[in-house]
C-alpha cells in the first residue's frame, strides 16, 4: 500500500512562488511514476506535471517555464516548484503515484493565488 502526504500549499500573491512536496511511503519509490494534478472548484482534475522513474518530465502547456517537477529518491519525495504564479493557478493540488498498475492519491493541498 502506497501512502502519499502533500505539503507546502498556501496563499501567495500573483508573481510569487511556492514549493509543494509529496512524501511517499510503501512500495519502492524509485519505481513510481509520480505526478501532480490540480482541481479548481467546479472543474475537472487536470494533469500538471509528471516525472518518470528515470527523471523524464511532461508538463501542462500553461505551466511550462514556470513550474518544475523533481524527485529525490533518497527521500521518497517528489516536488513541484511553482514560480510566477497566476490567479488561474488557484486549485487543490494532488500528488499521484502509479505503481504496479495502480494509482494512489494524496489528500491534496490548497494553493490560492491572489491578484
Amino acid at each position: 500500500q502506497v501512502q502519499l502526504v502533500e505539503s507546502g500549499g498556501g496563499l501567495v500573491q500573483a508573481g510569487g512562488s511556492l514549493r509543494l512536496s509529496c512524501a511517499a511511503s510503501g512500495g519502492t519509490f524509485n519505481n513510481y511514476l509520480m505526478g501532480w494534478y490540480r482541481q479548481a472548484p467546479g472543474k475537472q482534475r487536470d494533469l500538471v506535471a509528471i516525472i518518470t522513474s528515470g527523471g523524464s518530465t511532461v508538463y501542462l502547456d500553461s505551466v511550462k517555464g514556470r513550474f518544475t517537477i523533481s524527485r529525490d529518491n533518497a527521500k521518497n519525495t517528489v516536488y513541484l516548484q511553482m514560480n510566477s504564479l497566476k490567479p488561474e493557478d488557484t486549485a487543490v493540488y494532488y500528488c499521484k503515484a502509479r505503481y504496479m498498475s495502480k494509482d494512489y492519491w494524496g489528500q491534496g493541498t490548497q494553493v490560492t493565488v491572489s491578484s
